[in-house]
C-alpha cells in the first residue's frame, strides 16, 4: 500500500480464487443451500458462510475449472451450468429496479435535451449511457464535466424503464440509488464487454 493511498473502510471480503481482499460492495457472494447446491446470493443477505468472488468471468472461470468452489464450500456442491447468465441476468435485473425505483421517485431522467440539462445544472450524479452507444455523442454531451459513467444496459432495456422504445442517456441525482446502480454496473462490467 502506498502512503497517499486512502485505507480501506467498511467490512473487507477475501476472494475464494484470487485471496485479494476487497469491499464487499464489489464482489460477489455466493452460499451452499442445504441440498449442496451453490446459489448466487445477489443481495448479499442469505444466511450461511459466504462464499466471496471478484466480479470477474476469469475469476469465475477459475473457480470452476480448479474447483475453487469446491475447496471453499469443503465438500462436494451441485454448481448450475448457467451460472455465469445467471450473474448476469441478477445484475441487469437489480439495475433495472433501481432505475425504476429512480424514475418513480424523480431522481432519473432520460433524453439527450433532459440529461444535458441536470449535467448543466449540477443535479447528475452518474450517467447511465446504453452499451453500445457513439462515444463520441456521450462526450458531446459530458462536454468537460466529471460524472461518472456506466454501461450496464442496451438501448431497448434503458427504454422499457421509462416506457420508450430505446433510451441512450439517463441522468441520476445523486443519493442511494445512483450508489447501487454504480456498483452494480462495475460489478457487471466484469462478466460483459460493451
Amino acid at each position: 500500500m502506498e502512503p497517499e493511498d486512502e485505507p480501506e473502510r467498511g467490512p473487507l471480503r477475501r476472494c475464494i480464487v484470487t485471496r485479494e481482499s476487497a469491499a464487499r460492495e464489489t464482489m460477489l457472494r455466493f452460499v451452499v443451500a442445504p441440498d449442496r447446491t451453490l446459489v448466487f446470493d445477489l443481495a448479499a443477505k442469505l444466511p450461511g458462510r459466504g462464499l466471496w468472488l471478484s466480479a470477474r468471468a476469469d475469476v469465475l472461470e477459475r473457480a470452476l475449472t480448479r474447483g475453487g468452489f469446491i475447496k471453499a464450500a469443503r465438500g462436494p456442491i451441485h454448481i448450475s451450468p448457467d451460472l455465469r447468465l445467471q450473474i448476469v441476468d441478477g445484475l441487469k435485473g437489480r439495475i433495472r429496479d433501481h432505475l425504476g425505483f429512480a424514475r418513480r421517485a424523480g431522481q432519473a431522467v432520460t433524453g439527450f435535451q433532459a440529461v444535458r440539462e441536470w449535467l448543466q445544472a449540477g443535479r447528475a450524479a452518474l450517467l447511465v449511457e446504453a452499451a453500445g452507444g457513439s462515444a463520441s455523442e456521450r462526450e458531446r454531451l459530458l462536454g468537460r464535466r466529471d460524472v461518472p459513467v456506466v454501461t450496464p444496459l442496451v438501448a431497448e432495456e434503458l427504454g422499457g424503464i421509462f416506457g420508450r422504445a430505446h433510451a441512450v442517456h439517463v441522468a441520476l441525482a445523486p443519493g442511494a440509488l445512483a450508489g447501487r446502480v454504480e456498483q452494480d454496473a462495475l460489478r457487471l462490467a466484469g462478466f460483459v464487454t460493451t
